[in-house]
């Protein structure tokens, strides 16, 4: 083989390995329990093998289109008032008179929210929580989490979850009989809607869902601006 080829062959080989290594050091940066993450990105996806999915599709089997929507209007108006109080921590203003319009809004002439009539007044969704406010305010994301029950978080969207259930309104429903079967029921609604979603990862599925959450939630967490993962971030 000639001495050039043999250099670009060189080149090419240090290159691939400078290349691994790099990503090497990235994945433990994000992911340095990757073990433990696993384990339960196993546990929680035979959950939902043998349990969730079922019920999910049993569900939209005998739902119509327009009472599933319904729903998810429903706990999407619920979920705005959580969203006007992390846009008030955040100095928003606009968002904040926009999340208390759309509850207003819904509430009322969309029959306690059943109807979203806020979206076609031009009253923007914003789905802020507290591990948003946390990132607003500089906390760093921390290494990333597989929550059992929950699935993926992270260390800063972790915490939040604990502010975030505190001003959950399901919380404040009585009796308790009523208040669970909402929380299974919101349980449900949200995994039918990640069927759509799920059709889209590829290969190493935990790999895939790791990278979308932490890239997804530093692009909200950014209002939209993808930045780049690096060190300051953990």
């Amino acid at each position: 083989m000639p001495i050039f080829k043999r250099l670009l062959l060189t080149a090419f080989v240090m290159q691939s390995l400078m290349s691994l290594s790099v990503q090497a050091e990235e994945t433990r940066e994000i992911d340095p329990w990757e073990g433990f993450n696993r384990s339960m990105f196993s546990f929680n996806a035979t959950l939902d093998r043998y349990a969730l999915t079922p019920v999910t599709k049993g569900y939209q089997a005998i739902t119509p289109d327009i009472v599933e929507t319904g729903v998810g209007n429903f706990f999407g108006n619920l979920g705005d008032v959580g969203s006007m109080l992390n846009n008030l921590l955040q100095f928003k203003p606009k968002a904040v008179v926009q999340d208390l319009s759309r509850v207003v809004f819904n509430t009322t002439i969309g029959l306690g929210g059943i109807l979203d009539v806020a979206t076609p007044m031009g009253l923007p969704e914003h789905g802020e929580d507290f591990g948003q406010t946390l990132g607003y305010w500089g906390v760093k994301t921390g290494p990333y989490l597989v929550l059992p029950f929950l699935g993926p978080s992270n260390i800063r969207d972790g915490i939040g979850l604990i502010p975030d259930s505190l001003i959950d309104p399901v919380g404040e429903i009585d009796p308790i009989r009523t208040r669970n079967q909402l929380y299974g029921l919101r349980v449900i609604d949200t995994r039918a809607e990640l069927f759509a979603a799920e059709e889209l990862l590829s290969g190493d599925r935990y790999i895939a869902m790791r990278d979308a959450y932490m890239q997804r939630r530093e692009f909200l967490v950014n209002d939209g601006q993808v930045a780049a993962f690096d060190d300051d971030q953990f």
